[in-house]
């Protein structure tokens, strides 16, 4: 996630803290590479110029040059620049009072509304809701199959018509549906659009009216930059917009959309997409993402993943076997499996402290299924015992475990040599000597 940038501002950063005293002058070219970076991500020109003038203003108001820790601080007050053009408090999705809680999306074509519409069934599902998706776009071929298969595939009910005909009548016969079915909140996908023509406003604004929606959330492709940005104001002022969702940030977008989307629209990014799974769905939270940006981590969210996906109570004591030394290979595939369902995994790396650092100590810089299919191939390979005592495998066993997992020695002394890395890193967390440890520590509550 925004891996280019990121590194970019590390970097600024190490250079600006390997020189000790930082003159007036140094900050300066600290902050003309800053500004390069969020130019080169596409962040808005205005953002990007109010952004550099708030963190000079800052650092010399505070005589934070004349300090003990000039670099330092001023990595502080970046961080909370970042927190300020991102929105700083977290805004959850609204809840009607009574009745229905009713969820409109629009965006752009190929931004990807309706997948985010059963993602966001299932989470309103794990909330205990009981939710209706509508389909409402008759334009895009198998736009209605589509919702209907993701509907099907989380076990959430579908409303739809067979006719093309306005959206506004198929909303109002969906409401009634869900009221007759005891449906508490309805989530109504949109038709797409490349550009906000007058009658496609009317339409959304008709839709709306009829509604009376409690959220209206612009869906926005970070994979498209200032483009989405400037399209979801224009969505903002035909249907009054309450919200924003960035889709794709696990892509290889340069982020610049999201860096710039509160400031030109006004509206709190509620959510952000990370994966391709439905559940690659994460409440998106100011403060934790600047500091993911700035490669701080985000051991919180982090946590609150692993809790969700492999529970409280076997967070814990995975916690303590890596505290003990015990955690061994069949650990290791257990969470592997586990770990699928809280998104890609260099998503996960990146809410650890010093991402970049740790992916170059695992010796991986692109992770993603094929990790885990290979890794996953090359355990099952091996016995029980060679499992639960890895120091066992030496050359003819790991040649062995390659011809059966049909991959080469050097793919099994690979992953052999970063589960270690990882056991060391992890006991180092967990102990509270690796970057957040104490509070990784207290999170899982031992």
């Amino acid at each position: 996630m925004l891996d280019a940038l990121s590194d970019r501002l590390q970097g600024t950063f190490r250079r600006l803290g390997n020189r000790g005293k930082v003159t007036e002058a140094d900050l300066d070219a600290a902050l003309r590479e800053v500004r390069v970076a969020l130019l080169e991500a596409d962040v808005n020109f205005k953002v990007v110029r109010d952004f550099i003038a708030a963190v000079r203003e800052r650092a010399l108001g505070q005589e934070v040059l004349a300090s003990i820790t000039p670099a330092q601080q001023i990595v502080g007050i970046v961080h909370q620049q970042l927190i300020e053009v991102l929105g700083k408090e977290q805004e959850p999705l609204k809840r009607a009072p009574q009745g229905i809680t009713k969820i409109l999306l629009c965006g752009v074509k190929g931004s990807g509304k309706t997948t985010l519409a059963g993602r966001l069934a299932l989470h309103l599902r794990s909330q205990g809701m009981r939710p209706l998706l509508v389909a409402t776009d008759f334009e895009r071929v198998a736009a209605t199959e589509q919702l209907q298969v993701l509907g099907k595939q989380i076990d959430v009910p579908v409303y739809a018509e067979e006719r093309a005909v306005p959206p506004a009548q198929v909303a109002k016969r969906a409401l009634a549906e869900a009221a007759r079915t005891g449906a508490n909140a309805v989530v109504i996908d949109t038709r797409g659009a490349v550009a906000l023509d007058d009658a496609f406003a009317d339409e959304l604004a008709a839709l709306a009216d009829e509604v009376d929606p409690t959220e209206v959330l612009i869906v926005v492709d970070s994979m498209t930059g200032q483009e989405a940005v400037n399209l979801a104001r224009e969505f903002h002022e035909a249907v009054e917009g309450t919200g924003i969702v960035v889709t794709k940030l696990d892509s290889d977008a340069r982020g610049g959309a999201v860096l710039s989307v509160r400031a030109v629209t006004g509206l709190p990014i509620k959510f952000i997409t990370t994966g391709e799974r439905l559940e690659a769905l994460e409440a998106f939270h100011p403060d934790r993402f600047a500091s993911r940006v700035l490669g701080m981590g985000d051991v919180v969210t982090l946590v609150e993943k692993a809790k969700q996906a492999i529970g409280e109570r076997d967070s814990k004591e995975i916690a303590r076997r890596m505290q003990r030394g015990e955690f061994d290979l069949e650990d290791f595939l257990a969470q592997m499996e586990q770990m699928k369902h809280m998104g890609p995994l260099s998503g996960l790396l990146d809410m650890l402290p010093g991402a970049g650092a740790l992916k170059s100590q695992l010796g991986v810089a692109d992770l993603g299924e094929d990790t885990f299919k290979y890794a996953t191939a090359i355990i099952q390979s091996m016995t029980p015992q060679e499992r639960r005592r890895p120091e066992l495998l030496n050359g003819s066993r790991r040649r062995r475990i390659a011809a059966g997992s049909g991959t080469t020695p050097a793919d099994v002394n690979r992953l052999l040599n970063q589960f270690t890395q990882a056991k060391k890193l992890m006991q180092a967390m967990t102990s509270g000597k690796g970057g957040g440890g104490a509070g990784l520590r207290r999170m899982l509550g031992f």
